[in-house]
């Protein structure tokens, strides 16, 4: 069983940084792709970042030069430092993983950036 609680959402004017975290708990290994999606309302939920290693990272073009994602495998987290924040970067934030083919779900944590 896998479990993920993401912590560190909060309201913040636009220009300012927030940084996410997420500890998962259960069989989670450093292969298994560990991400941020965020799912604004009346939109879809989209994929923010995802990194499969140390070295291999995906963003959405939305957040390139702005997000960093970075994991410690070590203690099985995952963190999403947001900087210069926008007030169309407002949404819910989930962290996922993806172990042997099922995507788990943290319970999200919401970002509202003030303009």
């Amino acid at each position: 069983q896998v479990q993920l609680v993401e912590s560190g959402g909060g309201l913040v004017q636009a220009g300012g940084s927030l940084r996410l975290s997420c500890t998962a708990s259960g069989s989670i290994f450093t292969i298994n792709p560990m991400g941020w999606w965020r799912q604004a309302p009346g939109k879809q939920r989209e994929l923010v970042a995802q990194i499969r290693s140390v070295r291999t990272t995906i963003y959405a073009d939305s957040v390139k030069g702005r997000f960093t994602i970075s994991r410690d495998n070590a203690k099985n987290m995952v963190y999403l430092q947001m900087n210069s924040l926008k007030p169309e970067d407002t949404a819910v934030y989930y962290c996922n993983v993806n172990v042997a083919g099922m995507p788990y779900w943290g319970q999200g944590t919401q970002v509202t950036v003030s303009s």
